[in-house]
């Protein structure tokens, strides 16, 4: 059977086992294992069996991975995120927006110490909404800002979506991550200013808080984060400055999240420790398995020569770096209606990144324009997996209609970042060269 047949088949029936709501992980394994038994022969096959699950599960590097799981667990656990945005709250709500801008503000904080889009989403649902509706805010405004800012938690770092990135496409974990703090702090501020100017052009949206605060509340509140700012400089400024690898970094940071718990938690009493870690090993191994999955079927791809075909049949079509660029934006807003970020990068980077090679694409510029496609893709309606989970939280107080029309002023302002990171790589790429550099 020729390659390109290999990989049209495995790419069609991939799509056909999702369709049918077998896992991404099983499916992709399935689909490796089919297609190097027929184009490379059992012997081939069932040495990548034995060592690929094994490479995956052993190799320190990818440590880094647990680490971060188990530090935004273990923060979340802590409570620590209610206090970041009563803070960011009491500062804000003197302005008009005020509230939506403290949930972005929030999320931003909170992404610095949580890699999952969906646990950001949630966790300022069920923290923000109530009190967004108390005081008059539209519901579509609040929960479209809830839903946008939860991608942060993607480009931010430790970012879960950027570790797994630099797995798969063998790039350096600590220049990854250090190149998604500008981007990252650029949308965060493009944000709170799409808000102000929405408010301002319409300001029935947010109405104004009367109540009143006083400095001493509002310098409370802000001594109250502090850990949270200790943590991120722990996390990104061992890896900045190589003090420590980015693994030991994810160790330090969730030895940093422990106690933090322990002290918001006044001890381990209460039952709080063990769930916290059930939760971070079930969240670690679904990760891992979803990468065994994906490695094989990229290995499948390589060793029957589906790739260089594949290359070849991509590049002839998209020929210059901003075709494919706009070619794979087109590719993962519609992956995004179907799978989660994990998944999505790890079904489509094995034929894609390829061409990145092919193509001499900067390949952490790429990735970080990856991951605010990412962003884009989990909040475009109709199914970004973030509204979902958005509504879910939110139960009957809102309906699918004010999460899509929320939304959409969010998807707007992403796109503007886009568009700057895409005209302007060095956003993305300077940050990182000065740590070579260093």
């Amino acid at each position: 059977m020729e390659p390109l047949t290999i990989g049209y088949l495995g790419a069609g029936l991939l799509f056909v086992f999702l369709a049918a709501g077998i896992p991404v992980a099983v499916a992709m394994g399935t689909i490796g294992i089919g297609g190097m038994l027929l184009g490379a022969g059992p012997l081939l096959t069932m040495g990548q069996l034995r060592v690929l699950p094994f490479w995956v599960v052993n190799n320190y590097a990818f440590a880094v991975l647990p680490m971060f799981v188990l530090m935004g667990v273990l923060a979340e656990t802590s409570g620590i995120t209610a206090q970041v945005f009563r803070a960011a709250d009491l500062w804000l709500r003197r302005f008009r927006g005020g509230l939506s801008q403290a949930v972005i503000v929030g999320s931003a904080v909170f992404a610095a110490i949580s890699g999952s889009t969906i646990v950001n989403a949630v966790v300022f649902t069920r923290i923000a909404f109530p009190q967004m509706i108390k005081y008059g805010y539209n519901k579509s405004l609040s929960i479209g800002a809830i839903a946008g800012a939860g991608s942060f938690a993607a480009m931010i770092p430790p970012s879960i979506t950027m570790v797994i990135y630099a797995i798969m496409t063998e790039q350096s974990v600590g220049q990854l991550l250090v190149a998604g703090v500008i981007p990252g702090v650029i949308t965060a501020v493009v944000y709170l200013a799409g808000v102000a100017v929405i408010v301002r052009f319409k300001p029935s949206l947010a109405p104004p808080i009367d109540d009143r605060v006083t400095w001493s509340e509002r310098w409370q509140a802000a001594g109250q984060v502090w850990p949270i700012l200790i943590l991120m400089v722990l996390v990104l400024g061992g890896i900045y400055s190589g003090l420590f690898p980015p693994s030991a970094a994810g160790a330090a940071g969730a030895f940093g999240a422990f106690c933090l718990a322990i002290v918001k938690k006044r001890g381990i009493r209460g039952g709080w420790l063990v769930p916290a870690l059930q939760d971070a090993a079930s969240i670690s191994c679904i990760i891992f398995v979803i990468l065994i999955g994906g490695l094989l079927l990229s290995r499948m791809l390589a060793v029957v020569g589906v790739i260089d075909d594949m290359v070849l049949q991509i590049t002839a079509v998209a020929s210059t770096p901003v075709k494919f660029m706009i070619m794979a934006s087109i590719l993962y807003i519609v992956l995004g209606c179907f799978l989660d970020t994990t998944s999505m990068m790890v079904v489509t980077l094995p034929f894609l990144y390829p061409v990145v090679v092919a193509l001499q694409i900067d390949p952490i510029w790429f990735g970080i324009v990856l991951v605010k496609l990412i962003e884009i893709s989990v909040v475009t309606p109709p199914v970004g997996i973030n509204l979902f989970a958005v509504l879910g939280a939110v139960g009957k107080q809102a309906t699918f209609k004010d999460v899509s029309l929320g939304v959409i002023p969010f998807i707007i302002l992403d796109l503007i970042v886009l568009a700057l990171l895409i005209i302007f790589p060095e956003l993305a790429t300077w940050l990182p060269k000065q740590m070579i550099a260093g």
